[in-house]
């Protein structure tokens, strides 16, 4: 969260949950200028690791910087989420990720209570099972100052659903300090080969009183409306950690 220091100069007191962030902004006129710095030909921007979208002298926008770890079996979709989030061309063949892979996601967002627009920017990593397994090092780099973990489950495959309360736990021991954590499951269209239900759904949202959030697997198309619902739940539930985070540091520095 460090980096992210200097957007919270002008907090006052942090909405309550659910209400912080224009969840539908996307669609409003005035976002257009913002969207159009993420979109080229009606398709998004591909952005690398050291780019960037450029809004004109007289717009500066703040950019807040996260890391996403995507956990999750082999086969759920975990980069094909990443590639849905990046408006990428969902891969039609899978394949084991052979080592850590990063997408850089940016996504302009409006705060409900001052107005105020910032550009999100989440890189997700992305490391194969497999490779997890076999070279001791590669999970502790991808933990490392992670801001979210998304744990991944596959509405076709029973088995990847019930090893999630087996992977927060390992995840709850390991990791320290503050982590938006959040279940998706993936593979929601295909409802004819559907091996988790509602009620099974249900069930683990009560269990570990964690949202729940649904994708299919479609194509990307412009990366907009598909992914909305997503990077903004993810976005929406950052923001309120780092606004608890620094009104506790504020406290702190009153009492002292």
């Amino acid at each position: 969260m460090a980096s992210n220091a200097n957007t919270f100069n002008n907090i006052t007191s942090a909405s309550k949950r659910g209400s912080l962030v224009v969840t539908d902004w996307h669609r409003c006129k005035d976002s257009k200028e913002y969207f159009s710095k993420i979109m080229q030909k009606k398709k998004r921007k591909i952005f690398g690791l050291l780019e960037s979208p450029v809004m004109p002298p007289h717009s500066p926008v703040d950019t807040v910087h996260y890391k996403i770890f995507l956990s999750g079996k082999s086969g759920v979709g975990k980069s094909a989420l990443a590639a849905h989030l990046a408006g990428k061309k969902i891969p039609s063949m899978h394949y084991e990720t052979t080592g850590i892979e990063t997408t850089v996601v940016y996504w302009p967002v409006k705060l409900t209570e001052s107005g105020r627009v910032l550009f999100f920017r989440f890189q997700l990593w992305d490391c194969g099972e497999n490779a997890l397994r076999r070279f001791d090092h590669l999970l502790p780099s991808c933990k490392e100052k992670a801001d979210a973990v998304l744990f991944l489950f596959s509405f076709t495959d029973r088995t990847s659903f019930d090893d999630l309360a087996s992977q927060i736990s390992k995840w709850n021991e390991s990791s320290g300090g503050l982590v938006v954590t959040l279940v998706v499951g993936t593979k929601f269209d295909l409802f004819m080969h559907c091996d988790v239900s509602e009620k099974d759904v249900r069930d683990f949202r009560e269990t570990w009183q964690l949202p729940v959030l649904r994708t299919g697997g479609g194509e990307a198309g412009d990366g907009l409306d598909g992914a909305a619902p997503l990077l903004n739940c993810l976005a929406e539930s950052l923001w309120h950690q780092d606004c608890v985070a620094a009104r506790h540091q504020t406290q702190l520095w009153t009492a002292t």
